[in-house]
C-alpha cells in the first residue's frame, strides 16, 4: 500500500508539472510572438507572423523609441504611478486600520461604502468623473491624473488593510500608548511596519493596474506632452495604415521597465506576496 501511494504522488506532481508547463507556453507564446515580430520588417510580419526574421532588425526599437518619445513617457507613466501608489498606500493603510479598530456603527457604515463602492462597474462612472475634472481643473495633468488614481484604489486597498489589521494584537498598541506615543506616532512608528506585508501586496497590484491602464489616460490627458507609455503606443495605430514593426517594439519597451523592477524585487514581492496571503 506505501509503495503505491508513493506512486501516486508522484504522477500527481508529474501531472501538475505538466499542467504548469502547458500554461506556461500559453502565457509566453504571446509575448514571444511579440518580440520576434518587433524585429521583422514590415514585409516579413505581413507574410508570417510565426516564422523566424531573416534578420534582426534591431533599428526598430530605435525607430519606436523616438517616435513615442520614449523618456518623455517614461517620465510620465513613473509620475502617475508613484503619486497613485503612493497615495493608495497612504491613505488605504491609515483608513483601513483606524476603521478596523473602530467597531462602532458609523465605522462599519464607512467601511461598508468602501466596498460597495469596489462593485461600480468605471464605465459607469467614467463620463462623470470626466465632468468633475474639468472643474477641478485636473484634466490633462500627470498629477491630477494621479490623484484620480487614488481614489479609484483606496476602497480595495482599505478592504485589504482592514483584513489584515485585525490580525496585529492589540497590545503592540497598548504598550506604545503607555510609551508616550501620540496617535500619528503609533500609527506611522508601531502599526504601519508591521503591515509591511500587505503593503507589497498593494503596491505590486496597483502599480500593474496603474502602468498598463490605457482607458483613463485616454480620457484625461489631452496633451501629447502629458502622454503616458501606453498612450503615446497608441499614437502608432494610423487610420489607414498600421507600422507593426514599430506598434510592437513600443510595447516591448513599455512592458521591459517593470519587468526590470520584478526582477531587481523579485524576492521582496514573492515574500510580500506570501506574508500577505497568510497573515491576511
Amino acid at each position: 500500500m506505501e509503495i503505491k501511494s508513493f506512486k501516486q504522488i508522484k504522477f500527481t506532481e508529474l501531472l501538475v508539472y505538466i499542467v504548469l508547463f502547458i500554461y506556461l507556453i500559453f502565457t509566453l507564446f504571446p509575448l514571444l510572438m511579440s518580440f520576434l515580430n518587433s524585429v521583422k520588417t514590415e514585409g516579413e510580419i505581413m507574410n508570417s507572423i510565426i516564422s523566424l526574421p531573416s534578420k534582426l532588425q534591431f533599428k526598430n526599437y530605435i525607430t519606436a523609441f523616438q517616435k513615442i518619445n520614449f523618456l518623455r513617457s517614461l517620465w510620465n507613466t513613473l509620475v502617475v504611478t508613484s503619486i497613485g501608489v503612493s497615495g493608495i498606500v497612504l491613505f488605504g493603510s491609515m483608513a483601513g486600520y483606524k476603521l478596523s479598530r473602530n467597531s462602532g456603527k458609523l465605522s462599519s457604515l464607512i467601511f461598508g461604502l468602501f466596498v460597495m463602492s469596489m462593485l461600480i462597474p468605471f464605465h459607469s462612472i467614467m463620463i462623470t468623473l470626466t465632468s468633475i475634472s474639468k472643474n477641478l481643473r485636473i484634466q490633462g495633468s500627470t498629477v491630477g491624473l494621479g490623484l484620480i488614481y487614488i481614489g479609484l484604489g483606496v476602497p480595495m486597498a482599505i478592504f485589504l488593510y482592514h483584513g489584515f489589521t485585525k490580525s496585529i494584537p492589540r497590545e503592540i498598541e497598548e504598550a506604545a500608548i503607555i510609551d508616550g506615543c501620540g496617535e500619528l506616532q503609533l500609527f506611522f512608528k508601531v502599526i504601519f511596519p508591521l503591515l509591511r506585508p500587505i503593503s507589497a501586496t498593494v503596491m505590486i497590484l496597483n502599480t500593474l493596474w496603474i502602468w498598463n491602464d490605457f482607458l483613463l489616460p485616454l480620457l484625461m490627458l489631452v496633451d501629447s506632452d502629458h502622454y503616458t507609455l501606453l498612450l503615446s503606443t497608441n499614437m502608432l495605430f494610423g487610420r489607414y495604415n498600421n507600422d507593426w514593426s514599430s506598434i510592437l517594439a513600443a510595447l516591448i519597451l513599455a512592458m521591459l521597465p517593470v519587468v526590470i523592477i520584478y526582477l531587481l524585487l523579485q524576492k521582496n514581492i514573492v515574500k510580500g506576496v506570501a506574508d500577505g496571503a497568510i497573515k491576511g
